[in-house]
């Protein structure tokens, strides 16, 4: 699978669980850890882990077995490795708290194309899409 249809298929996902304000960093040329990284949130820890489980089944569907997935049994901050793209669900108060986004500041910013997002996204900071 490509990086960019595996971000939006992460993306699409998360959306289907009722995420909030998901960002997607490309970090490429920042790290080696990852092309990109993306942030997620949930409004209880239930939520947290249901967007958790829903990235981890769609995955698994496209044939992509995260490498691993750490924070699932407090549900607060799950982090999901998927070797080329890491994200992070978060607790709302939890992802305010740590301010993640803050770590990847000189890193792009995308939104896939995905009507949902883009419709949620009209209204932040400008971001290219990622389907370029």
């Amino acid at each position: 699978m490509q990086t960019k249809d595996k971000v939006k298929l992460i993306v699409a996902a998360a959306l289907d669980k009722k995420a909030s304000e998901p960002v997607v960093f490309e970090t490429t040329a920042l790290t080696d850890v990852a092309d990109y990284v993306i942030v997620v949130s949930g409004s209880s820890d239930r939520q947290v882990r249901a967007i958790a489980d829903s990235i981890d089944e769609q995955l698994r569907k496209a044939g992509e077995r995260p490498q691993g997935i750490e924070g699932e049994k407090e549900g607060r901050w799950i982090l999901i490795d998927s070797t080329d793209v890491i994200v992070h669900v978060f607790y709302e108060p939890v992802r305010q708290y740590y301010e993640i986004e803050k770590l990847w500041m000189d890193a792009p910013r995308y939104v896939p194309d995905l009507p949902e997002l883009n419709a949620a996204s009209a209204d932040r900071a400008p971001e290219a899409g990622l389907g370029r």
